[in-house]
């Protein structure tokens, strides 16, 4: 008896797949180490979209890629999608005790600023009033 010859006998409907046999059994892969990964907590990225949200508003910024690596996790910012980076906002934990853990970094690789809080390296992107007296 066929596959179909089965089918017409069961009511048409197909049968499983492996039926009538044991089913196969996969030997594991082999243990693996999981890397961990340098990530942005959710409040962190909050924080990072929001002033990203606020760029975008204005003009500034069109677009952003986040890489999380072995060593540091980075949030890139583009006025163009195809062109370098013009800022990185970069996480790295093993700089925490020293100089902070997070930074920002212009294009041209000079540090705009360091710190261990990221709102107030955040705050390098903010516009500086000007006060002026008026008389």
């Amino acid at each position: 008896m066929s596959e179909f010859d089965e089918d017409a006998v069961s009511g048409g409907a197909p049968a499983p797949a492996g039926a009538g046999h044991p089913p196969m059994q996969r030997s594991a892969p082999p243990a693996q180490r999981a890397v961990p990964l340098v990530a942005f907590h959710r409040r962190e990225l909050d924080q990072i979209l929001r002033l990203y949200g606020r760029m975008v508003a204005s003009g500034e910024w069109r677009d952003y890629a986040i890489d999380h690596m072995k060593e540091k996790a980075v949030f890139s910012v583009f006025r163009r999608t195809s062109e370098m980076p013009l800022f990185r906002i970069e996480k790295d934990p093993k700089n925490a005790r020293r100089q902070g853990a997070y930074s920002v970094i212009g294009a041209g690789g000079a540090i705009l600023k360091r710190g261990s809080e990221l709102a107030q390296v955040l705050k390098v992107f903010e516009k500086k009033r000007h006060l002026r007296l008026v008389l």
